[in-house]
């Protein structure tokens, strides 16, 4: 086969590579440009504004570590998955936690206060068929804190689940972009590949070949 010939089918080829990668990472990229403007128009259209400087308690600055992006992000609209992720996982949860143990059941969550308040019934029943009219009224003091406070982690959790799934969408949103990049580099260095191998089959000789039979194509005599 003549080198020229060689050069050219694998610079072609190099170019349709280069087209499939480019292909690729166009798709992927709206993909990103879909994900952060959807992510964009949906948390604008709640007006959550993160709560200024000022307004941040100590317990909501240093809750936890990344409670500090509460700080980070004061008084802005809430318009990004990060931030997305910081309300929900810093600023409703450290109210979430500072509501239960205002209520008596720290650590306490919408699941949990179910059985809580099941246990709860029974004690108040139990009192008042003792004739224990103190006893049912704390054991139903309890119950009613617990009600209000399941009815709040509900909120609580309910809103929290939805600004999480919010920032999941667009952590794809971003992987997709990083991706699209890679893909459209990739792409670069398939087609300046395939341009030097052009150039070099031009400046091949024309009558330059490669895997020429070696030996004249002699053959080995049968039985040998």
């Amino acid at each position: 086969m003549r080198r020229r010939t060689l050069d050219t089918i694998f610079a072609g080829g190099g170019l349709l590579v280069a087209a499939l990668l480019a292909f690729l990472g166009l798709a992927l990229a709206g993909e990103h440009a879909f994900a952060t403007s959807y992510v964009a128009s949906e948390l604008a259209a709640q007006k959550i504004t993160f709560a200024t400087a000022d307004k941040l308690t100590d317990a909501e600055k240093g809750w936890k570590p990344g409670s500090s992006c509460l700080v980070a992000y004061a008084g802005q609209l809430m318009e990004n998955g990060a931030q997305a992720e910081c309300y929900a996982k810093y600023y409703i949860r450290e109210h979430m936690d500072a509501s239960a143990k205002t209520a008596g059941f720290p650590g306490a969550t919408y699941a949990t206060l179910g059985a809580i308040r099941t246990g709860l019934t029974a004690e108040v029943t139990a009192a008042k068929a003792k004739g224990d009219t103190a006893a049912a009224a704390d054991a139903q003091k309890k119950f009613d804190a617990a009600t209000s406070l399941r009815t709040t982690m509900q909120s609580g959790e309910t809103l929290s689940g939805l600004l999480l799934t919010t920032y999941g969408f667009s952590v794809i949103g971003a992987k997709a972009g990083l991706a699209a990049n890679i893909l459209f580099a990739l792409a670069a260095v398939m087609v300046f590949l395939s341009a030097a191998g052009f150039v070099h089959a031009y400046v091949t000789p024309k009558d330059k070949v490669v895997f020429a039979p070696v030996g004249g194509g002699a053959r080995v005599p049968s039985g040998a």
